[in-house]
């Protein structure tokens, strides 16, 4: 296939919408099923680069979830504990555990459930049939990945009333060195970012504490590498192989940092016992938990425990789960990672960090006041690696 025309562009006002091969060559992806759009395409290009960089990078399945061409969670595959199945609406799932891939989707899909909804997908490896029926059963857009088993493809093509978006991309396509595009009619050129995450990327330790655990490698390495595919200014917290909390496109860094932190904070949240033992009613959607859960954890709680309320959604009424709670359940959060797409110009990113348990922390460096930042690093006896790379995505 030489182009595929699309429906529209950006917006149904911007016509005569296309993909194709500035060479004439044919297109590094099929299209199985459904009809993609413009954001589709952008958001499955962009999100199968992060997760086949990241199975480089790990040699382990994975998988991520984007939305508006930023990711809001990438993982690598690993077996899920009971409380994080039941946090993520997977612990009914059989055989889920046979499946590294599915148990990196459902720690994607699981990280931030409301901002996942009408999501797209991007395998590393070829779509089994477990993954499929996590899918199967979840609000998305549609799903790209290198092959798809008989059974997981036709299973997917039963979703949106038969247009579900399935594409299979080729793993083998290796993109030119330079990429071109074009804002208000002028062509901008530039090299394509070919930076890998590997041995080297962690060796410049800045901190007195420079105890960097395997465990804390992998989890940088899962956000440094979320973060290239995300859109800039940017911040993901990472944690056991999975990207908990992802602040993209803030003009503030320590904006990204508290929006980071805050869905970080939300993701440990939802698998505490308060949290896991909500009787919902049981005619309510996946999607209808999800808000509600969100509601549970702000400030507004009382919005659905007030008398005459609660009786919509639950079967028992639920004790608040107040700000101090919280507070108090967070304060044993440790080992957490933070990266970042460049340099942070002052401490208060990582007194913010330190309230989400942040253990260790990836950054450019190149800072006027790197001092002040390794001194805030030193305080809270983190572990503070320069990178020296910045990452930013536009």
């Amino acid at each position: 296939m030489k182009e595929l025309l699309l429906k529209y562009g950006c917006n149904p006002n911007q016509k005569q919408a296309k993909v194709f091969m500035e060479d004439g060559s044919d297109l590094p992806f099929e299209v199985l099923n459904g009809k993609p759009g413009y954001i589709n395409l952008l958001d499955a290009f962009n999100s199968y680069q992060l997760v086949s960089q990241l199975k480089q990078a790990t040699n382990l399945p994975s998988a991520s979830s984007f939305k508006h061409v930023s990711p809001t969670s990438a993982s690598v595959g690993s077996i899920l504990p009971t409380s994080l199945k039941k946090a993520c609406f997977v612990n009914d799932v059989n055989g889920l555990d046979d499946s590294l891939l599915a148990c990196a989707y459902a720690r994607a899909r699981g990280t931030d459930r409301l901002s996942s909804f009408g999501d797209f997908i991007a395998l590393s490896d070829e779509c089994d049939l477990t993954t499929a029926k996590l899918i199967h059963r979840e609000v998305s857009d549609g799903i790209i990945a290198p092959s798809y088993s008989k059974q997981a493809l036709e299973l997917l093509k039963e979703k949106k009333k038969g247009n579900y978006c399935i594409l299979k991309v080729n793993p083998n396509y290796v993109p030119k060195k330079l990429e071109i595009r074009d804002v208000f009619g002028v062509c901008f050129q530039q090299e394509r970012n070919d930076y890998r995450v590997d041995e080297n990327t962690f060796k410049d330790i800045v901190t007195t504490n420079k105890n960097l655990t395997k465990e804390a490698i992998l989890d940088l390495t899962v956000g440094l590498i979320t973060l290239k595919y995300t859109q800039s200014n940017s911040v993901c917290f990472s944690y056991q192989g999975q990207a908990i909390g992802v602040g993209a496109g803030q003009q503030s860094r320590v904006h990204c940092t508290r929006l980071a932190g805050n869905k970080a904070d939300l993701w440990f949240l939802r698998q505490s016992d308060r949290v896991l033992d909500l009787k919902f009613k049981s005619n309510l959607k996946r999607a209808d938990r999800d808000n509600l859960i969100d509601i549970y954890l702000s400030n507004d709680y009382m919005d659905i425990l007030e008398e005459g309320k609660w009786e919509n959604y639950f079967e028992i009424k639920p004790e608040p789960f107040t700000r101090t709670m919280q507070k108090e359940y967070l304060s044993n959060i440790k080992g957490v990672s933070l990266t970042s797409d460049a340099f942070f110009p002052f401490g208060d990113n990582i007194d913010r960090a330190s309230q989400s348990g942040v253990s260790y922390v990836a950054e450019p460096g190149g800072s006027i006041r790197d001092d002040d930042v390794i001194a805030k690093a030193n305080l809270y006896n983190m572990v503070m690696v320069f990178t020296h790379s910045r990452l930013f995505h536009h």
